[in-house]
């Protein structure tokens, strides 16, 4: 099993709308790698739901529930889609300023490479989102 992470802009498709619809067909994606990421992936992979924009933030965790498929958009022939299942919301958002300062996930290509869509998630940096989301604010 692999672990992923995707971003999406909330106001195009939020997690909110994934908890609502309980699946969906992760498709748009236009950068070569992003795309090389999303043709590895495989049912039963574990995928954090991730809202850029305004937020910033991982917010939530999917499942891969199918094999990835060429859904071919008006011209553009290599254009694939994943059927993914929601799993839950965090227990709270892990912002990309909290990801930043930590050490472990500082170096992370969510970090190193801002721009692209679908990043790899080592089995570490998993472990260390679903702490800090479940990490007890100080007072």
């Amino acid at each position: 099993m692999a672990l992923w992470l995707c971003k999406q802009e909330p106001g195009c498709y939020s997690f909110q709308d994934l908890e609502r619809d309980g699946s969906t067909s992760w498709d748009g994606v236009a950068n070569p790698l992003a795309r090389k990421h999303l043709r590895m992936m495989k049912p039963g992979d574990k995928v954090f739901f991730y809202h850029t924009g305004k937020e910033k933030a991982v917010v939530g965790e999917m499942v891969v529930s199918a094999d990835p498929s060429l859904e071919p958009i008006g011209e553009d022939k290599a254009a694939v889609a994943v059927e993914m299942k929601v799993v839950r919301s965090l227990a709270k958002p892990v912002t990309l300023a909290t990801i930043k300062a930590d050490k472990l996930l500082a170096t992370w290509d969510l970090v190193r490479l801002p721009r692209l869509s679908v990043v790899p998630v080592s089995e570490a940096q998993w472990k260390r989102v679903i702490a800090l989301s479940d990490k007890k604010e100080s007072k």
